[in-house]
């Protein structure tokens, strides 16, 4: 049978009315450029996420690079971060002026490793850079402590997880609720995806959201005046508009997602080869993936492409070993768990319209290739 990683197609046909009219809106009323819709979506998304101000711009990268231009860095400044992530992560922290200074993660969730970030700290470390990994919550409570003594700012790189939550003293906190700013992609692969790039900033901080407004539009407040040099950022107005259909249905499309998980974790439990996904028991995870741990991967992969069985490697070499950060002096094995998930780990299919028989076809063709 075959199975796709992600099939928007379905989703599409599903919300096609919902859809269709929401653009038709946008272009019978030819108003492109910042029209009602990107506001409307940024107080939902601000709802959504637990914070006063959402700040809609054109990317996910975008919305990593906006507030580490904020932090106005000059050559020396250090960010740390993970190195197991989408390139974006530290592609925006070298854009933007800094160094990023990679640290391990934790084996189980994938997530940065709070231990590893506070023994990365120098005088030249301006922020810290937290990836909410295939969905689910970085250690917040611990990072943030971090972050307060030593004067840094703490960026929520929740690109692949709007909607996770974490339970933190017993009170449920929402990803991008916590750091001086969350970050938001709506790549069309997300949880709640665009029909086109798109991102999101969300933040507590007055002054910082005023700041971050200005930055996406050339620097200005006003039209033709300039307070600094800013960049041509804008979320689409056609893209806010089908991201306003769309958001009623992310609840449900999530909640679909965790249901396939479950049904994984237990197709796959006591089959030594094969190690399903950890979930921090404080996290609730909306699994933008599900990613499993199984050796011999890259054979597997090939085992599930001649089956027509969809599948990724999110990521197959961990930014520290990437070319472009050579200089930086990481040598193999300097970061052992990042460096044995990038070998070893593979997503399969989640997605909400995902059928049963469907999902047995990925779970019937990853145990015939174990037995």
């Amino acid at each position: 049978m075959n199975v796709p990683l992600l099939d928007l197609v379905a989703q599409y046909h599903g919300i096609k009315d919902e859809v269709l009219g929401a653009v038709m809106t946008v272009v019978e009323r030819q108003g492109f450029i910042m029209g009602p819709e990107v506001g409307q979506l940024e107080a939902a998304v601000a709802a959504l996420s637990h914070t006063t101000h959402a700040v809609g711009c054109a990317s996910g990268t975008d919305a990593l690079l906006l507030p580490l231009k904020a932090l106005d860095l000059v050559p020396g400044d250090e960010v740390i971060t993970t190195p197991f992530t989408f390139f974006a992560t530290a592609g925006a922290i070298h854009n933007a002026g800094g160094t990023p200074v990679f640290v391990d993660i934790e084996p189980a969730t994938f997530n940065i490793a709070p231990a590893a970030v506070e023994a990365a700290v120098t005088p030249r470390t301006r922020a810290i850079v937290a990836v909410d990994l295939f969905g689910q919550m970085a250690a917040m409570e611990a990072l943030r402590p971090i972050a307060e003594r030593h004067g840094l700012a703490l960026i929520e790189d929740a690109a692949q997880a709007i909607g996770a939550r974490r339970k933190i003293d017993g009170t449920w906190r929402m990803a991008g609720e916590l750091g001086t700013v969350g970050t938001l992609s709506f790549f069309p692969s997300k949880n709640l995806g665009a029909y086109g790039d798109g991102g999101m900033i969300v933040t507590q901080d007055d002054a910082l959201a005023e700041r971050l407004r200005r930055l996406r539009l050339h620097g200005g407040a006003r039209q033709y005046f300039h307070d600094e040099v800013g960049f041509n950022s804008r979320l689409d107005t056609l893209q806010a508009a089908v991201l306003l259909a769309k958001l009623p249905h992310l609840a449900a499309w999530s909640a679909a997602r965790a249901r396939h998980a479950a049904r994984y974790t237990e197709a796959f439990a006591g089959h030594a080869d094969v190690c399903p996904p950890y979930t921090d028991p404080a996290n609730d995870h909306i699994y933008n993936q599900y990613t499993i741990r199984v050796p011999r991967r890259d054979a597997l992969q090939a085992h599930l492409k001649a089956r027509q069985i969809g599948n990724a490697v999110y990521y197959p070499l961990s930014l520290h070993r990437q070319p472009c950060f050579a200089d930086l002096g990481y040598g193999p094995g300097s970061l052992p768990h990042a460096e044995a998930a990038s070998e070893q780990v593979i997503s399969l299919p989640v997605y909400p319209e995902l059928s049963e028989a469907q999902q047995q076809s990925v779970v019937d063709a990853v145990l015939e290739f174990y037995s």
